[in-house]
């Protein structure tokens, strides 16, 4: 199992990883990435151009919490929604594909803004699984106590296995 994120000398990070954590990394990620394509945009060609899109909250648990929500007011929230969405749409693919990019089996080497990337989309996977498996605070207590035959023990154990990727590399990068 990877032994996690540390420093590199000159700057940037390394990891070290198994032919099948990078293949789970990989699945999620283009999962994420699928969830994330461009919204629907209206039928103005302005809007098209501008990438404006739907001023709706997404109705799918997930996409409301990658997308969530900038103004308890629903005209604000949704007037931000139109102008912002799109753009935010393109920065978790663009990390997730970087992610893609330069996840392999054996030594990961990653610049500091691919770590970045990473972290960014790390986030996003958490975030998109631990919506999807209802996680809480007590998660590590539920896990410890949670039967290796119980269906959802391979989720929870990867959703804390990314949960310690995303940690040694935010403590790799300061």
């Amino acid at each position: 199992m990877s032994s996690g994120f540390r420093s590199r000398h000159g700057g940037g990070v390394i990891a070290q990883f198994e032919a099948a954590e990078v293949s789970i990394l990989r699945s999620l990620v283009t999962q994420v990435l699928g969830l994330v394509a461009p919204g629907e945009t209206g039928d103005d060609p302005l809007e098209r151009a501008l990438g404006i899109g739907s001023a709706q909250q997404p109705t799918d648990p997930v996409l409301a919490r990658l997308f969530p929500s900038a103004y308890a007011d629903e005209t604000e929230a949704g007037e931000f929604r139109r102008y912002t969405e799109a753009t935010l749409r393109d920065g978790k693919r663009a990390d997730a594909q970087t992610m893609l990019d330069t996840a392999h089996p054996g030594r990961t080497e990653l610049t500091a803004e691919q770590a970045q990337a990473w972290l960014r989309s790390l986030n996003d996977v958490r975030l998109a699984l631990g919506t999807r498996l209802e996680v809480t605070e007590e998660v590590h207590e539920e896990i410890a106590t949670m039967s290796e035959d119980d269906p959802r023990y391979p989720a929870f154990v990867t959703y804390d296995w990314l949960t310690y990727l995303q940690d040694t590399l935010v403590r790799a990068l300061w």
